[in-house]
């Protein structure tokens, strides 16, 4: 009996990610690739998130397949990747429509992708900003690649030159995986 109840006081003790999250780099509305905004603190919580700025037209830009494969691996087991096009170093598609349609074209990306942003310097987005100031790394070209833990933290930083399955990553990735999703406290019903 002590036991269960040490077990009930710490699931209930436990933050929920969005209140982890509260004011994080996720914590944040962001445009998806094809319109509509979405918040991926409140939309990906509890979930082991890898953030990657891409590029259409880049010596790096075949890594798709390889975040395309580590999606569809880890996916149903509590992962995601989110995707950030990004014109800062003059290899992306001009238009939301033509990075969707060359994604979906050339390498059947399935991941949430989202509006083309600045991801370097003072005009970064605030999730980038947020990232940076998390890590200490900015993007220095296209594919860096940021894991955050299901309890909103950022884990781990790696440039472009790091495969999306290196065992660098998915080691981190597998360990998140295994913890247990953080316990969503929900306020009492007031019927």
């Amino acid at each position: 009996m002590r036991q269960f109840l040490l077990v009930l006081v710490l699931a209930f003790a436990a933050p929920s990610f969005a209140q982890t999250c509260g004011g994080g780099p996720l914590d944040h509305d962001q445009k998806r690739l094809l319109g509509g905004n979405e918040n991926p603190c409140s939309q990906y919580g509890g979930k082991v998130i890898l953030v990657v700025n891409t590029a259409s037209h880049c010596g790096y830009t075949p890594q798709f397949e390889g975040i395309e494969k580590l999606y569809k691996s880890y996916k149903d087991k509590g992962f995601v990747v989110l995707g950030f096009p990004s014109g800062d170093f003059h290899q992306e598609e001009s238009t939301d429509e033509s990075i969707a349609k060359f994604c979906s074209a050339n390498y059947g990306v399935s991941f949430p992708m989202y509006s083309k942003t600045a991801v370097t310097g003072t005009d970064a987005n605030i999730l980038y900003k947020g990232l940076k100031t998390a890590t200490g790394h900015q993007p220095t070209w296209n594919f860096n690649k940021y894991v955050i833990g299901r309890d909103g933290k950022v884990l781990a930083y790696f440039p472009s030159d790091v495969e999306p399955q290196n065992p660098k990553i998915t080691q981190i990735i597998e360990a998140e995986l295994a913890k247990p999703a953080p316990v969503s406290l929900r306020p009492a019903s007031t019927q």
